[in-house]
């Protein structure tokens, strides 16, 4: 009676007893998102060295890590395209030591190429070698945040959420992307994010 007992108990538990071993495997890991020692940065002496903030991934959402480009004079807002090229490149770069540890990756392929406007584009547009909506949706996302930030913080542009206008190798039309909350915690829904630029 008692072993009938104890059989009626364990039924109830909702776990079906099995002989055969199962690994569930390790239990996941947090990655911290926060990067220890410092950051991928320039000596603070150097006079072409400017600080920016690249955009990558970490626990499915992009954050930023303070980096350095390197302009003639440190110029950010007299040449946009050389920025934008810059930003690309540590983009595609691979993330540091202490970078991977934290947990960030970039999605960014290394053969995107960034030029300017086109005759009739507004001054400020950038053209990808790939169309925007083609790219892998977190690549998106980290460019639009990185370029929409360092660009506006360089006085380029004056808005409450920093954007961005992309377009594609061609004639595409364009397309205002901004570096919004909702675009940092789920950066796959980047692809759909973009305002038609009339």
């Amino acid at each position: 009676m008692a072993a009938a007992a104890l059989m009626l108990g364990t039924a109830g538990c909702g776990i079906r007893g099995t002989s055969v071993p199962v690994d569930a495997g390790a239990a996941p890991s947090r990655a911290s998102c926060q990067v220890a020692g410092g950051d991928r940065t320039e000596p603070a002496d150097s006079p072409s060295s400017v600080p920016v903030k690249a955009y990558l991934v970490c626990s499915m959402q992009i954050m930023p890590v303070d980096r350095t480009v390197q302009l003639p004079e440190g110029r950010l807002v007299a040449d946009r395209l050389r920025v934008a090229r810059a930003l690309v490149d540590e983009l595609q770069a691979q993330p540091d030591a202490a970078e991977e540890e934290a947990g960030f990756s970039t999605e960014v392929p290394g053969a995107l190429e960034v030029t300017g406007p086109r005759k009739d584009d507004p001054k400020d547009a950038l053209r990808l070698s790939r169309l925007p909506d083609e790219l892998p949706p977190y690549a998106l996302a980290q460019l639009v945040c990185t370029f929409a930030e360092t660009l506006r913080s360089g006085g380029v542009v004056a808005e409450k959420e920093p954007s961005v206008m992309l377009g594609g190798p061609s004639d595409d039309s364009l397309e205002r992307y901004a570096c919004t909350e909702g675009l940092r915690t789920r950066p796959e829904a980047a692809p759909t994010d973009g305002t038609p630029v009339e």
